[in-house]
């Protein structure tokens, strides 16, 4: 959420900003009469308690004289009833300025390429190249069905079209992978692990920028007081939601493995064909809460973080730098990790490192008392340490072999158990 104060102080570059990002700036318009007829209001407010407590004054001098002061009771009782008027109304007000300030998005940090979507994304790094085959290449969903390791059928007999039913090998594989992510991000990055909750609040969901602005992508129960987290970024950040930590506290690293639930459709096609787009996914997310002066070196040794989970599986990626139009909506700055998954022909993305600013933590009053013992907003990020359905598709059609047999990368052997993923 942005600070009222910087949309109040400089409104025409806060709106030169969100150009950027293709937002319509008459949204800063609606927040700024909103908060003019707010500011009228608490004005009313204290002149009427200035001349109630003038009245008061007045009223305790003539009761020390002796005198009646009846004639001034009126006016205090109606002053009184004025002022509760306009307390109900202000909470009206500053509810529907919240609201409006919800759905605005953050301001894209001025080192953002400026760009209108995707293609306007620059890739910033590349690992490796592109792996060669000696047979024909297949997609994944062919390899995980003929080898017994998904059932597409079964899923959509159970839940519908963007599901899965992993078996045998392909079972073990997605806990081995689990498994191995978590040890890297715990034992080698330094990492805290946490399991959360996967059903949280509405106002949790507010507080990490899902809510408002994407509620019909999110899974809701109970008339909407709770909902399938989409992402562990949200339980895990909200963790520290409405605190003031101390200085010494941050910087916190936690991480954490949910299964994620959306409402994802797309479009058929090879880009949402099997794992690729799926409704319910597993994913290991990390996420940072940092002093603000750290937060973009602790976006670089995020991405450098879930980077490293690739080059150890050995698979071809490249990062790309989200352009001011491609930006997610709570993001000041992001990166796109892409996998690149030789049987589909496509880079995948697999991971999203984002710093937030204090977009998120003004959202959920997350706060550290700094050294001159003044209270400042937290800077939160966080990434992906991978999604693992698209990791998946890369790590199976990247080690594909003729006899629909796939080798591991080294660094899996001891989680796996074997070498080479055989079919039933």
């Amino acid at each position: 959420m942005l600070d009222i104060r910087l949309i109040r102080e400089k409104p025409d570059w806060v709106k030169e900003r969100l150009k950027l990002r293709g937002e319509d700036p008459s949204s800063i318009d609606h927040v700024l009469d909103i908060d003019a007829e707010r500011r009228k209001i608490i004005a009313d407010v204290e002149q009427l308690k200035s001349e109630r407590n003038s009245i008061s004054k007045e009223i305790g001098v003539r009761k020390k004289k002796g005198e009646s002061a009846d004639d001034l009771l009126s006016g205090m009782k109606e002053r009184s009833e004025r002022i509760a008027e306009l307390d109900h109304k202000q909470a009206g007000v500053d509810e529907k300025q919240r609201n409006c300030l919800l759905s605005i998005p953050n301001i894209p940090h001025p080192d953002c390429p400026e760009g209108s979507s995707e293609q306007d994304n620059p890739e910033i790094h590349r690992y490796s190249e592109k792996p060669t085959f000696d047979h024909e290449l297949r997609e994944h969903v062919d390899l995980l069905q003929e080898a017994g390791w998904v059932d597409f059928s079964a899923s959509a007999k159970l839940s519908g079209s963007g599901f899965a039913v992993f078996k045998g090998a392909g079972a073990r594989l997605q806990r081995a992978l689990l498994q191995f992510m978590l040890d890297i991000h715990t034992k080698e990055h330094g990492y805290q692990e946490v399991s959360p909750p996967f059903l949280v609040r509405e106002n949790v969901m507010q507080g990490t920028g899902q809510l408002p602005k994407f509620r019909e992508d999110m899974y809701g129960f109970e008339g909407g007081g709770l909902f399938l987290a989409p992402t562990a970024e949200v339980p895990v950040t909200n963790l520290y939601r409405e605190s003031i930590l101390a200085e010494a506290d941050l910087p916190i690293r936690n991480v954490a493995y949910t299964p994620c639930f959306r409402r994802e459709a797309g479009s058929a096609g090879k880009e949402t064909r099997g794992l690729i787009r799926m409704h319910q996914f597993d994913k290991v997310e990390l996420v940072r809460i940092v002093h603000p002066d750290k937060s973009y070196q602790a976006l670089d040794e995020l991405r450098r973080e879930a980077e490293s989970v690739l080059e150890k599986l050995e698979l071809h990626y490249r990062t790309i730098e989200l352009c001011t139009g491609d930006l997610g909506f709570g993001a000041a700055k992001c990166y796109d990790i892409e996998v690149w998954a030789p049987g589909s022909d496509l880079y995948l993305e697999v991971s999203s490192c984002s710093n937030f600013e204090e977009f998120q933590a003004r959202r959920m009053q997350l706060r550290f008392k700094d050294t001159n013992k003044k209270n400042r907003f937290c800077h939160t990020l966080n990434g992906s340490g991978t999604a693992l359905p698209r990791l998946y598709v890369a790590l199976v059609e990247t080690g594909q072999q003729l006899d629909g047999s796939v080798r591991l990368p080294k660094a899996l052997h001891e989680y796996f158990g074997s070498e080479v993923m055989r079919p039933e």
